[in-house]
């Protein structure tokens, strides 16, 4: 049990180390922006990311067509993970193309892609970010690590610090996938 518990110790020292991140704060806060700036206007917001960043993607996407805290209208929100248009994508095109054909062919100029990668360099959330950008979207990043190579390609990007395995970024990531819901809620009056 001693090992069990470290876990729940190195998780308490993460969410505190990302919680004195001024940065952090900062990026939740502009990212925030983007999102709701993009409801307003109509737009929607798309998510993606693979296996546990694939679940948070769902989640995300859920609690804005669903139920936060209160009710509410449904925001409008896509995470891509039809298992079907997935395999066909993969099957036809690669597995480096399984978002990015799902942006091309949902994506509008004024929507947002919230990509969700915790090593920053999964090849197909990277391709997301490329198909949004030739549509002209904005893109938010959540991440881990270092923040690999999507931190120089979006426009705003949420990193959880630095650990040795992705399950203390995932648990920062749904913690701040909770709090830009909320954030939404509030900027737009619906909480």
């Amino acid at each position: 049990m001693d090992t069990i518990r470290s876990g729940f110790v190195e998780a308490a020292r993460v969410l505190e180390q990302f919680t004195n991140d001024r940065t952090a704060w900062e990026a939740l806060e502009q990212a925030g922006r983007l999102m709701v700036e993009t409801l307003r206007g109509g737009g929607k917001i798309i998510t993606c990311g693979n296996g546990g960043s694939m679940c948070d993607a769902m989640h995300f996407a859920e609690e804005l067509t669903g139920r936060f805290r209160g009710n509410r209208r449904a925001l409008a929100a896509v995470a891509l993970c039809d298992p079907t248009h997935i395999t066909c994508v993969a099957n036809d095109y690669g597995y480096d193309y399984i978002f990015s054909k799902g942006v091309e062919a949902v994506g509008r100029p004024g929507d947002l892609l919230l990509g969700i990668t915790t090593s920053g360099n999964s090849r197909n959330v990277l391709e997301a970010v490329a198909s949004a950008r030739s549509i002209g979207m904005k893109v938010v990043a959540l991440t881990g690590k270092g923040g690999g190579q999507i931190a120089s390609e979006c426009d705003v990007e949420i990193r959880a610090p630095k650990s040795e395995f992705a399950d203390r970024a995932q648990e920062i990531h749904e913690k701040v996938i909770h709090s830009l819901v909320h954030y939404i809620e509030l900027e737009l009056g619906l909480a």
